[in-house]
């Protein structure tokens, strides 16, 4: 731990750079802590405050602008793939997309502080066509805030990090294993979250082959959009669908029969949104919902050849 602490005084502001890249791209490596530490070093002259507070930006710039630049030209894929190899419950895009359409660009500036927002919301800047100086701006002082912020707070309690340096340095190699066993039981926590909340939503879901036979049958199964309204807005809606944009199905569903076939669809990962929605339906009577497999990308590759399918002929549509 020694050497290690010799390393980040000699190599710090490298090393800060790293440590920020790698987490502002998304892995689960916690770089605020390396700020704290750098802002109390800065204090005592082996760090150079200024230096760290601009790599630090500048490792969050070159972060936001390639999840930007990848969220301008791939759109809502990025996002599905952003929470598949996240940490946290696949519900992370609807939460964004809704904090997003509600402070717009400005919810750059408090990203970073916020676990999941931070890596997601730049590339649905560039999926909701920010504009390059608005997302520029908005990115710069979300950056200084952050990385000033762990600096300020370092350079405040510069005493109790000098002290608890001090005994890491006395500890030798065991503080570096007890760091990376807490690390490692982070990312277990983390995984074990995930596993639970996929468990919560495990319900009976409807492949779209046999969405299609029901059409094919008469059935008029009910087509209902649970994305989120920023959601919507990136992509088309199922011609007919039922949109209740987050609120309460139950109040969107009223002049349906609780015997008929509702579908519940949604753009997220492993239908997270649409599978609680359909729960929510199955509580209250409506016995025939279930949550369409594969979401409405699996809607579009089914229906990709074939002319748009009429309202009428699903038997869909907002009651009257």
């Amino acid at each position: 731990m020694s050497n290690l602490i010799l390393l980040l005084q000699e190599y710090g502001v490298l090393i800060v750079f790293a440590v920020v890249l790698v987490e502002q791209i998304g892995l689960p490596i916690p770089a605020f802590p390396i700020l704290i530490v750098a802002g109390a070093l800065g204090v005592d002259g082996d760090f150079s405050w200024p230096a760290v507070l601009a790599v630090s930006l500048l490792a969050c710039l070159i972060s936001d602008c390639f999840w930007f630049g990848a969220g301008r030209h791939y759109g809502k894929r990025i996002l599905k793939l952003l929470c598949r190899i996240s940490l946290s419950p696949d519900y992370c895009v609807s939460q964004t997309e809704d904090n997003f359409k509600r402070w717009g660009p400005k919810a750059l500036i408090v990203a970073k502080f916020i676990p999941g927002f931070n890596t997601i919301a730049p590339p649905l800047a560039g999926a909701m066509g920010t504009s390059n100086a608005t997302f520029l701006g908005f990115s710069v002082l979300g950056g200084l805030l952050w990385s000033g912020t762990g600096i300020a707070i370092g350079a405040y309690f510069h005493t109790s990090v000098d002290q608890v340096l001090g005994i890491l340095s006395t500890m030798g190699t065991t503080a570096l294993v007890v760091l990376v066993v807490l690390l490692l039981l982070f990312i277990s926590f983390k995984y074990v979250e995930r596993k639970r909340f996929h468990q919560s939503v495990e319900i009976e879901r409807i492949s779209i082959h046999d969405l299609k036979q029901l059409m094919e049958q008469g059935q008029e199964p009910v087509l209902v959009d649970a994305r989120s309204a920023t959601a919507q807005m990136l992509e088309p809606s199922v011609p007919g669908a039922v949109l209740f944009n987050g609120g309460d199905p139950l109040t969107a569903l009223a002049a349906f029969g609780k015997d008929q076939h509702i579908v519940v669809y949604c753009s997220c990962p492993n239908d997270v949104t649409a599978a609680h929605v359909a729960k929510q339906l199955l509580a209250h009577g409506y016995h025939r919902a279930k949550p369409l497999h594969g979401g409405l990308e699996a809607w579009n590759t089914a229906f990709a050849a074939e002319r748009p399918v009429p309202a009428e002929a699903l038997g869909q549509g907002m009651p009257q």
